[in-house]
């Protein structure tokens, strides 16, 4: 898995087509296989228990949830099996060693299902412990329109596509940047059988040790 890095500011790499098609296969059905026993969920927001519009599950020691009641969180177990994550799988592992330039291993793997309508607003990720850490997405599926801000709200924003197999990779200077997906191109790409796009983003939750 090689390809070019464009560095779009201090911390914000993008890297176009870092997984070949043959890597987005094998991705893709090692997800399938993934949420057999960790069901996608529908996130709700804190306190008014408005659901997302995105479906999603997690793999790896820890999984990010939200729910009216509790808020945003980490926990060790699937919200409606009470099952642990699955392990995530090792292509996304080898991206993690490849591109995050970091020398410990993600602890999450939130992977986000938007369908032909789904959108995500702009935030941040703010809800891990170790902010040193890269956060590191992949995409399979349809193009997402992905819009980038800065690190306070209300500044300029801009937008790219992520395609299929794109990598790309906050860290250093913009690790909480806000970002966001504006839309979906529902057609753009033939892996997912049924359409959509799924997103895989690897975090570090919690500071090593020692």
């Amino acid at each position: 898995m090689s390809a070019a890095r464009l560095v779009l500011a201090p911390g914000l790499v993008h890297v176009p087509g870092y997984l070949d098609r043959a890597s987005q296969d094998a991705l893709r059905d090692a997800l399938d296989a993934a949420m057999e026993g960790a069901p996608p969920f529908q996130p709700r927001m804190p306190r008014t228990g408005k659901p997302f519009s995105v479906r999603m599950t997690n793999c790896g020691p820890l999984g990010w949830v939200s729910d009216a009641e509790r808020g945003y969180r980490y926990q060790a177990t699937h919200p409606e099996t009470g099952l642990p994550w699955p392990a995530i799988p090792a292509i996304l592992l080898e991206a993690w060693r490849d591109l995050a330039d970091y020398p410990h291993p993600p602890e999450a793997c939130l992977v986000n299902l938007y369908g032909a309508e789904a959108k995500m607003g702009l935030h941040q990720d703010r809800d891990e412990a170790d902010f040193a850490a890269p956060v590191l997405s992949l995409s399979l599926g349809d193009t997402a329109v992905f819009r980038i801000g800065g690190t306070s709200r209300g500044g300029r924003t801009t937008s790219i596509r992520l395609a299929s197999g794109d990598a790309f990779l906050f860290g250093g200077p913009a690790r909480l940047v806000f970002h966001g997906i504006d839309r979906i191109l529902p057609g753009s790409s033939t892996l997912l059988p049924g359409g959509g796009r799924i997103n895989c983003t690897l975090r570090r939750v919690t500071p090593p040790r020692g």
